[in-house]
């Protein structure tokens, strides 16, 4: 089966939110039922569970790649529902752990658990879905998933934890500093991907894939995790509060990065960092300084050889247009380079 680009991004994406609503819905449905008919005293806890479990967290994607996943190796999607259940919960404290860490107290403009209940309540309810997660999945019954094979699940997502622990404490060094170069930060963003890979490894094992396919589609969720991390480096380019909050306290988008390597862009950045508070025309001033000394268009490089690197994998095992669409939808809705000069109202 051979792909072909004939869609962009975007319409990629909108047919990706429909195999999401249609594959994902059921599992977070059942993991929301499970983790909020715990008995929780402490009102605040509560409140914060239903907030990010009712409002927040609407994590259709990672069941639906289970699905998509366990479908392609010609195993039946349903067999994924008992294990998506638990990673659902498990992502969600991942996700609430990162934030604490990150100090994000909004995303895509909500307030996340950190925001809107603080750092207290924001750890304990992480605590409270890591640990939910972890009882569901070492509770599946054998019937539904055999026993050998919930071993190398847990195994799975124990490498998945120390190496996504790995690269958030490595990523560290990188807070505030405008001499990271581009080969160190996607060093990083490839630990990072792992959990995108523990769930297609998990998905071909749970579909009685061969260890070739479980091997190649390992790889296809590498490359995929890597695409959707610098997804969000573009999104965080282009809003405000985002680009602002990445400069201030986390590690620079990778834009940003590939233009900082010339020695003009450092010093026009450096003037922009002693400002005591960045406004939205700072913001816009980095965009353009990006496109300019070449770091969009060095970044868009990057991702379209990452394209071309989880389709070139596919081709290596029978698969279905679903994966090659995932991977489409997450390729950045890059415009073109003219728009960033004359339009630099983009940013939200």
């Amino acid at each position: 089966m051979k792909w072909e680009k004939t869609i962009s991004p975007e319409q990629a994406m909108k047919q990706v939110q429909k195999i999401f609503k249609k594959r994902g819905i059921k599992a977070l449905e059942m993991a929301r039922k499970e983790i909020l008919g715990e008995k929780v005293e402490c009102k605040e806890v509560y409140e914060a569970l239903t907030y990010f479990m009712t409002e927040y967290w609407q994590d259709l994607a990672r069941p639906t790649l289970l699905s998509v996943v366990c479908e392609a190796v010609g195993g039946n999607p349903d067999v994924t529902t008992p294990i998506a259940v638990p990673m659902i919960l498990i992502s969600g404290a991942i996700d609430i752990h990162d934030d604490i860490i990150d100090e994000s107290k909004t995303k895509d403009g909500r307030p996340t658990v950190y925001g809107k209940f603080g750092k207290d309540i924001a750890l304990l309810v992480g605590d409270a879905l890591m640990f939910k997660g972890f009882t569901l999945l070492c509770g599946v019954s054998k019937e539904r998933v055999p026993c050998e094979k919930i071993s190398v699940i847990i195994n799975v997502m124990k490498n998945m934890f120390f190496e996504l622990g790995d690269a958030e404490a490595m990523e560290f060094r990188f807070r505030g500093r405008t001499d990271v170069s581009p080969e160190e930060y996607l060093r990083i963003v490839r630990k990072k991907a792992a959990d995108v890979e523990a769930h297609t490894r998990i998905s071909a094992l749970l579909g009685d894939g061969t260890s070739k396919q479980i091997e190649i589609l390992g790889k296809y969720g590498r490359l995929l995790g890597m695409l959707i991390i610098l997804r969000d480096d573009w999104i965080d380019m282009v809003d405000f509060e985002e680009s602002r909050h990445r400069i201030r306290v986390e590690c620079l988008p990778l834009p940003l990065l590939y233009a900082l390597q010339n020695p003009k862009a450092k010093l026009e950045f450096g003037k922009i960092l002693e400002r005591k508070a960045l406004k939205k025309e700072d913001m816009e001033i980095v965009l353009k300084l990006s496109l300019r000394f070449g770091g969009l268009q060095q970044y868009e490089k990057c991702v379209e050889k990452l394209e071309n690197d989880a389709y070139t994998t596919l081709t290596k095992i029978e698969y279905s247009s679903e994966l090659c669409m995932l991977i489409r939808a997450m390729v950045p809705p890059l415009k073109r380079t003219e728009e960033f000069l004359t339009k630099p109202t983009m940013l939200l």
